[in-house]
Order: structure tokens, then C-alpha cells, then sequence
């Protein structure tokens, strides 16, 4: 086996840091692999991606600033996102008609085509990398990660 985060674990550490690192070490390797797809199959990005599965969900488009807090990256990445989606015209800025300084992102019919052929390969993807786990692995990993995020959720709440 590769070198990779749970490799840091020792026999003698708790159950709680194992299981941490092969949390971190399992979506390492899956968006690792998306990376790789992406970057082969369609000569794009993750960011990119991930930028366009947002406009997708919103068709009128989203101002730049919605954008930078939907993905969690500055504006600048934003910006300069956009600048290279909008060169190969999978995009289009819109000014806002109530507010000229601000400007809306929307996907271009190319860049629906684009990432709707995109997002069916990562769906491919994304199957192949969880067909070993049997359907009932898969509802009990899914379930038990919910309610690990719930949990986590409530404690973020204890601390503000």
C-alpha cells in the first residue's frame, strides 16, 4: 500500500485518530482520482467543476459574491475562474439591472452542454469508485457519517 495519512497511525494510537485518518486518507483518494479524470478526460479542473455545478443549479445565474461563499474561496479565485470560463464561453457576465456594480455568472448553453457531460462521467466515476461496498456497506457508511456530521454540527453550536 502507498503512502498516505493512515499510514501515520501507530498499532498503540485510539480508535478515534484511526478512524479520522482513514476518513481523511479514503476522500484524499477520491478527489485525487476526480482530479485526475477531470484533468484527463476533459482537460479542465476540480474548481472548474465545481464552479459550474453551481451556475447549474441556478439558472437566472448567481452574483460572484454568492459564488465565493457557496465554494469557500475567495473572490479573487472566483475572478479568475471565471475569466477562463468565460474565454472559452461557457459562461457569460450579466450586469445586474438593480445594482450596475455588481455582475452575474450564468452558464452559456455550450457550458450547460459542458458540464452536463462532465457531471454524467463524475456520476461514472463516482460508481465505480463505490461498487465494491454492498448496498447495505453503503446505507450504514452513509448513515453513520450523517449522523457523525450531526453530531459535529451541534458541538460546532456549543462552542458559539
Amino acid at each position: 500500500m502507498q503512502n498516505d495519512l493512515e499510514t501515520r497511525a501507530l498499532e498503540s494510537d485510539n480508535q478515534e485518530l484511526k478512524l479520522w485518518l482513514r476518513l481523511l486518507t479514503c476522500s484524499n483518494l477520491i478527489e485525487n482520482k476526480i482530479r485526475s479524470r477531470l484533468r484527463v478526460e476533459f482537460e479542465t479542473t476540480l474548481p472548474r467543476f465545481d464552479l459550474m455545478a453551481q451556475l447549474a443549479q441556478e439558472p437566472k445565474g448567481m452574483k460572484m459574491g454568492n459564488l465565493s461563499e457557496r465554494l469557500m474561496v475567495s473572490n479573487g479565485n472566483i475572478t479568475a475562474i471565471t475569466g477562463q470560463l468565460e474565454k472559452e464561453e461557457l459562461i457569460t457576465r450579466i450586469v445586474n439591472k438593480e445594482d450596475r456594480r455588481s455582475t452575474f455568472i450564468k452558464l452559456t448553453p455550450k457550458g450547460r452542454r459542458q458540464y452536463n457531460k462532465i457531471a454524467k462521467a463524475q456520476g461514472i466515476w463516482l460508481q465505480e469508485m463505490f461498487d465494491g461496498l454492498s448496498q447495505s456497506s453503503h446505507k450504514s457508511l452513509y448513515k453513520s457519517l450523517a449522523d457523525l456530521k450531526k453530531r459535529l454540527l451541534l458541538n460546532d453550536e456549543d462552542v458559539q
